[in-house]
């Protein structure tokens, strides 16, 4: 990857400048020149007004933004303080994830039922640790690691123990949402996510020991960032601490979404750790988020969205090293980031409610399937009508819709015994398919009831 070329020394621009180009670049002020917050590398590839050259324009856009600019306790390998603004980008991005992720759908959406909630919180944390995983090189298909964590085998290599721990960390960061941050927390989230991944166990739930890491392009290996030293660590680490732990009422007030991704941006800067950067870092977002009440964040996955698009992560990364360290580049990433989480959400819970909504119509258009089904079974039927091929275990079952294993048991076997499903076995489990002609047996069940019918059989 390219790393951005940092913008022109301000006093350099000033110097070149004549007064009257100076006037004319003031006359036009704006923090968002094309209407967006570009970075010196790509307002160079621009057109400038027609009265202004490249480096005077930069120059109304720098003093446009150092007056909206605010500087925060945390610093860069330089001591020099990280700033962050709030330009309308910001604000709107803001305003839409405080509406949509801290209380409206909670009260407005019909997609959420109280028994359905559980199993969507499941599929979210799977989906995070195995794409959270996958960023940093896990090597795994989807359904495999899915499937390992439904139904709570071990790992069985280096790609599922780093999605099986990452499994673990947000679980365990969902009980500790009210804790206060501190470097033991840090530390033992991260040996949580690394346990049985490193090549020195000792590195383990550590900070690193020494400055052989750098970020490097894994594509040629390129150096894009070199983190502070081993000996500034723990110092580091209490101050952003400290950071994570303020509320409102600290200097300069700092929105608790911006407080997250700024948790997010100085791990990953700071790079404490000889591996799992990343993964700590997203975890930690997770939890500042959480602590700051919006509860639907539990439901998505930002690492899905990243891994869609690795490269503009990085380069929100370089975009703040490489101009005056301002953070508002990777802010303003990451909160399309939360919000395109949250759109993903919202459609997941659209099409899982039309699915819903279709079984229930198919079960209730007949008196004897009416009340046949629990929600977990009709759970079941829905995924099997899908056609996805997938099949059932009682452990996996119980996983999902967090109910004994007994219950768990029942619900499976009493589908096998109405023939919706049939079980095959596998070692020492259990393994349950759906039959190639459900919808028949359904139909069937119904008692030939002629509209059920039809409507199963998609004739009508």
């Amino acid at each position: 990857m390219k790393i951005p070329l940092s913008p022109p020394a301000i006093s350099t621009v000033l110097n070149k400048l004549e007064p009257s180009e100076l006037a004319d670049a003031m006359q036009q002020i704006t923090p968002l020149p094309c209407g967006k917050y570009l970075h010196w590398d790509e307002l160079r590839h621009r057109t400038p007004p027609a009265t202004l050259s490249h480096e005077a324009w930069w120059a109304s856009v720098f003093f446009a933004r150092s007056g909206q600019m605010h500087e925060l306790p945390l610093l860069d390998k330089s001591g020099k303080p990280f700033k962050f603004s709030m330009p309308t980008p910001v604000q709107i991005g803001l305003h839409h994830i405080d509406r949509d992720a801290a209380g409206q759908i909670r009260s407005t959406s019909d997609h959420v039922a109280p028994d359905d909630s559980k199993r969507y919180l499941m599929s979210s944390l799977i989906e995070e640790a195995i794409t959270s995983s996958q960023l940093e090189g896990a090597a795994t298909t989807r359904q495999v690691a899915a499937d390992m964590l439904r139904q709570g085998r071990k790992p069985r290599n280096h790609s599922e123990t780093m999605i099986f721990n990452n499994y673990r960390a947000m679980e365990m960061l969902r009980s500790m949402k009210g804790s206060p941050l501190t470097p033991s927390f840090v530390l033992e989230l991260h040996r949580t996510l690394t346990e049985g991944t490193l090549d020195n166990p000792l590195d383990c739930g550590r900070l690193r020991t020494d400055d052989d890491i750098n970020v490097v392009d894994n594509r040629d290996q390129q150096v894009l960032h070199i983190p502070p030293a081993h000996q500034e660590l723990p110092s580091r680490l209490e101050r952003l601490c400290a950071f994570g732990n303020a509320d409102e009422t600290s200097e300069p007030f700092v929105h608790p979404v911006v407080r997250a991704i700024l948790l997010h941006f100085m791990i990953g800067y700071d790079h404490p750790f000889v591996d799992g950067n990343g993964r700590t870092a997203r975890a930690l977002y997770y939890w500042s988020i959480a602590r700051s009440g919006y509860w639907l964040m539990e439901y998505t996955s930002i690492s899905h969205i990243l891994k869609e698009a690795p490269s503009q992560y990085v380069r929100a990364y370089l975009h703040t090293e490489t101009d005056n360290n301002d953070t508002t580049y990777f802010v303003l990433h990451q909160i399309e980031t939360i919000r395109k989480a949250i759109n993903a959400l919202h459609d997941y819970l659209s099409r899982k409610s039309k699915e819903q909504h279709e079984t229930q119509k198919l079960l209730t258009a007949s008196p004897k399937l009416r009340t046949r089904f629990n929600h977990r079974q009709q759970a079941i039927i829905t995924h099997a009508l899908r056609g996805s091929g997938e099949s059932y275990r009682v452990d996996a079952h119980q996983r999902t819709h967090n109910v004994s294993y007994q219950t768990a048991r029942n619900d499976l076997l009493d589908l096998k015994d109405l023939g919706l499903l049939e079980v095959h076995k596998k070692g020492n489990a259990y393994i349950f398919f759906p039959p190639a002609d459900l919808r028949e047996r359904l139909a069937n069940l119904s008692g030939g009831h002629t509209i059920t019918s039809q409507i199963l059989l998609g004739g009508g």
